[in-house]
């Protein structure tokens, strides 16, 4: 992988990441046209309707920097944002059952083709909806990381959905269900602000 040369530039001993400078960099319909990677890269990976976009723009904090569409599963492009030096990689949603088996292939094709590319690949963002448990989909989308030896962290997203009770039990099934330290695991809610912090130390230590 390119993540040992590339985190090392320009992030020096900087602790956090300034997501004042978030902006919108572009968006790539192939995996082919993705510029070289020269600088820490975040990924955010997850089932269509997850929770992405909001995510995201709760991290920006910025209210529609990353478009929620109104219709789950038409995110054909992979977008690229440009925050105080970390790339971050908005992946396209997979699982959503209105589009089409060649929509879907296309979608595939292009979240392979970023994973397989020679990047710098400092932290991949699994997003699972906190209100169920991990899908087929989700568990190979978590068993493809690990294959590939990609570091990654979960977030349960929506927990504004559920009491701290059982956003917190859901929490440790879902760790114990992948076998993952209970810190790898975040609760998030783009909504309240859950999390948000959280999920921004995990970033900062595999950027900088």
């Amino acid at each position: 992988m390119a993540g040992a040369e590339a985190s090392g530039g320009g992030s020096g001993a900087r602790g956090s990441i300034d997501y004042r400078s978030a902006a919108f960099r572009a968006a790539y319909p192939k995996a082919s046209a993705l510029p070289a990677s020269t600088t820490p890269e975040v990924a955010i990976l997850g089932r269509s309707n997850v929770g992405k976009s909001s995510l995201l723009n709760a991290l920006f904090g910025r209210k529609s920097l990353a478009h929620v569409s109104s219709t789950p599963g038409k995110t054909a492009s992979i977008n690229f944002y440009e925050v105080d030096g970390v790339v971050f990689v908005d992946l396209p949603g997979y699982g959503f059952a209105k589009v089409s088996n060649a929509e879907r292939a296309a979608y595939g094709a292009l979240i392979s083709g970023y994973f397989e590319d020679e990047r710098s690949h400092n932290l991949v963002v699994q997003l699972i909806d906190i209100r169920h448990d991990p899908t087929a989909l989700d568990e190979e989308s978590v068993g493809v990381l690990e294959e590939l030896g990609l570091p990654f962290v979960i977030a349960l997203t929506k927990a504004d959905k559920l009491s701290r009770s059982k956003a917190l039990a859901q929490r440790t099934r879902v760790a114990a269900r992948f076998d993952l330290e209970p810190e790898r695991v975040i609760v998030t809610s783009a909504a309240k602000g859950t999390g948000i912090a959280e999920l921004k130390r995990a970033i900062a230590e595999a950027c900088l």
